[in-house]
C-alpha cells in the first residue's frame, strides 16, 4: 500500500492508462482532422461507406474489435508479421498493440465532433478567405480550426475519457501485463476477482470523478463559449 492508499500496482496501472490515453487522443486529433475535413465537404458516393466503417467500433462487441486487432497485431497478422520481418517483435501484448488498438476504437469519438463542427463551419470561410489572396491551407489554420475549436474539445475529451476506461479491447489485445499493458480498467477488474473490494472501489472512484471532471469542464467550456457568442 502507498502513501495514497492504492494497492501495489494501482498507480502504475493508472499511469500506464494516462500514458495511453493521452498519446491515443493526440495522434486522434491529428489523424482525424483531415479525414472530418473531408467527410464533411465531399460529395462522393464513398462518403457513406468511410462513414460507416469509421463508425463501427460504437457498435461492435469489444470482444470482436479485440479478436480481429489480436489476429492483426499477432506474428500471423499482417502488421504483427510485419513488425517480426523488420527485426521486431509482434505487437500483441504490448503497449504500442495498445495504441493502435486505441486509435481504432476511440476514432468515432473523435471523429464525428470534428466532422460536425466542419459542417457547422463550412467552406464559405475558405471561400471568403481565397477572396483575401489567403491559400486553402493558410485559411484552414487560421479559420476553420480556430472556429472549430468546441469540436476540438469535445473530441478530445470525449476520446481521452473513453480510452481511459476501455476494458475488453484493452484485454484481448494487451492481455494483463503489469507495468506494460495493464491499465486502471484491469486492474479494478482483478480486484474485483480476488474480493478486494477496497482497492477496486479506491480505484473505481478515482476513475469514476476523473471522467466526472472531464466532462463537466467540456460542459461548462460548451456553456461558456455559447454565453461568448451570443453577448457578440
Amino acid at each position: 500500500m502507498n502513501p495514497l492508499g492504492y494497492a501495489a500496482g494501482d498507480l502504475t496501472a493508472l499511469l500506464t492508462s494516462f500514458r495511453l490515453a493521452l498519446l491515443s487522443t493526440a495522434l486522434l486529433l491529428v489523424l482525424c482532422t483531415p479525414l472530418a475535413w473531408w467527410l464533411a465537404t465531399t460529395r462522393s458516393r464513398f462518403k457513406p461507406w468511410i462513414e460507416t466503417i469509421a463508425t463501427m467500433p460504437l457498435v461492435l462487441p469489444p470482444t470482436v474489435l479485440g479478436f480481429y486487432l489480436l489476429w492483426v497485431l499477432g506474428p500471423n497478422g499482417w502488421l504483427g508479421g510485419l513488425s517480426v520481418a523488420m527485426g521486431g517483435a509482434p505487437l500483441a501484448f504490448t503497449f504500442t498493440g495498445l495504441v493502435i488498438g486505441s486509435l481504432i476504437y476511440s476514432l468515432p469519438f473523435v471523429l464525428q465532433p470534428l466532422q460536425s463542427s466542419f459542417q457547422a463551419t463550412g467552406t464559405r470561410v475558405i471561400e471568403v478567405a481565397s477572396t483575401l489572396r489567403a491559400s486553402p491551407l493558410d485559411a484552414f489554420f487560421r479559420v476553420v480550426l480556430p472556429l472549430s475549436r468546441r469540436g476540438y474539445l469535445s473530441a478530445a475529451v470525449l476520446a481521452f475519457a473513453h480510452t481511459l476506461g476501455e476494458f475488453g479491447v484493452i484485454l484481448m489485445i494487451g492481455g494483463n501485463i503489469p507495468g506494460r499493458t495493464q491499465v486502471a480498467s484491469i486492474a479494478l477488474f482483478n480486484h474485483v476477482e480476488s474480493l478486494d473490494y477496497a482497492a477496486a472501489h479506491r480505484l473505481a472512484l478515482t476513475l469514476l470523478l476523473l471522467c466526472f471532471a472531464l466532462l463537466l469542464t467540456l460542459y461548462l467550456c460548451n456553456r461558456r463559449e455559447r454565453s461568448v457568442g451570443v453577448a457578440l
